[in-house]
């Protein structure tokens, strides 16, 4: 073993040379790797936490017990189990659905207040409302679709048409004859029926009803011949035979009503239209966590169960990207406030 003198001569310290170097020997590699690790926890910000951490807020900006807040709690329920946190479903009702949407939209962007959004509160309430209190495009990030939704055009059975096409050629005949019933002035019943209309070229004079239950009521009343309705509150009676379903306003056939053509398959494409159902959060909320809930929504939305109870209230489930879901809106949303331009319809 050579000792430190004989290391010093070797070095040339002892002869009257320069002073030998001496060179730190590297530390061993575990040695090094723990220091880091306590370095790396000493340079974390005080009160970080991994999201999430606590229980997330999903707000519904409509009473409980309507198709929207369906979807909110079947997404809210598996989705508590996806991320280990409770997801509590919030219903802010009001305005149309603005006042959740507006709470939502000044709520932090820290991943515990999301929004589920519906046709009205992202694509028509913008242009339709004076001031609804938020913007769509501005404050708010998607974060992916839940489902789409079709409407149904029906008739009273007594109306001597048994597809969509010998309905429009009996109003054509019949101009200004025909009652077309339809839910609320400027609900996407409202408008779709419109669209309808001026597609076709037919003149039929629109009633609208504060909801969809006094609509179906007329309707089997024989109060309004045609009628512009969700599927729930009138698949009983079409499959009774009470109402009979003429076209579903979806691209694609529904599963609920299999039999009924769409609106294009009837010959009246320009009347289609998609009533969205999506997850949302504030506008600023961090990118990773709008991807994590995507993941963990694609995933709720690809179960059996899930699927199965979102077409039972009427829906049809579709998942996308956050990017496609925000598409979407930006498309329907230019669509649907064109229209409620031209109609003319302002709510203050």
């Amino acid at each position: 073993m050579v000792g430190a003198d004989q290391e010093a001569r070797a070095a040339g310290g002892m002869n009257g040379g320069p002073a030998p170097m001496v060179r730190a020997r590297p530390w061993p590699r575990g040695a090094a790797l723990l220091c880091c690790s306590f370095l790396c926890v000493a340079l974390q910000p005080a009160g970080a936490e991994t999201w999430p951490a606590r229980p997330i807020t999903l707000i519904v900006p409509f009473p409980a017990g309507g198709n929207v807040d369906a979807a909110a709690r079947i997404v809210a329920e598996k989705l508590s189990v996806a991320l280990g946190q409770q997801v509590i479903v919030d219903n802010r009702g009001g305005g149309g659905g603005n006042i959740g949407a507006r709470a939502a939209a000044k709520s932090a962007p820290d991943g515990y207040t999301l929004l589920l959004g519906n046709a009205g509160v992202t694509t028509i309430n913008p242009t339709l409302y004076g001031n609804p209190g938020y913007d769509i495009r501005k404050d708010f990030a998607a974060i992916g679709l839940i489902a789409t939704a079709p409407l149904v055009v029906m008739a009273h059975p007594s109306v001597p048409a048994a597809s969509l096409g010998e309905l429009i050629g009996l109003a054509k005949k019949n101009p200004g004859k025909l009652n077309l019933g339809t839910p609320a002035i400027g609900s996407a019943g409202y408008l779709s029926a419109e669209l309808f209309k001026a597609s076709a070229g037919v003149d039929m004079v629109t009633v609208a009803y504060k909801g969809t239950a006094p609509l179906t009521s007329d309707m089997l009343g024989g109060h309004v011949q045609v009628g512009f309705n969700t599927i729930p509150p009138t698949l009983g009676n079409i499959r009774a035979g009470t109402l009979r379903a003429l076209a579903v306003t979806t691209p694609a056939r529904t599963a609920l009503l299999p039999e009924v053509p769409t609106m294009a398959e009837a010959g009246v494409p320009a009347s289609e239209a998609v009533l969205y159902f999506g997850l949302l959060a504030p506008a600023g909320t961090p990118r990773q966590i709008i991807d994590r809930l995507n993941v963990e929504l694609r995933a709720v939305v690809a179960l059996p169960e899930v699927r199965e109870r979102i077409a039972a209230d009427g829906g049809d489930p579709l998942s996308s990207s956050p990017d496609d879901y925000a598409a979407a809106i930006d498309r329907e949303e230019t669509r649907w406030g064109a229209l409620v331009r031209k109609l003319g319809l302002k709510v203050d």
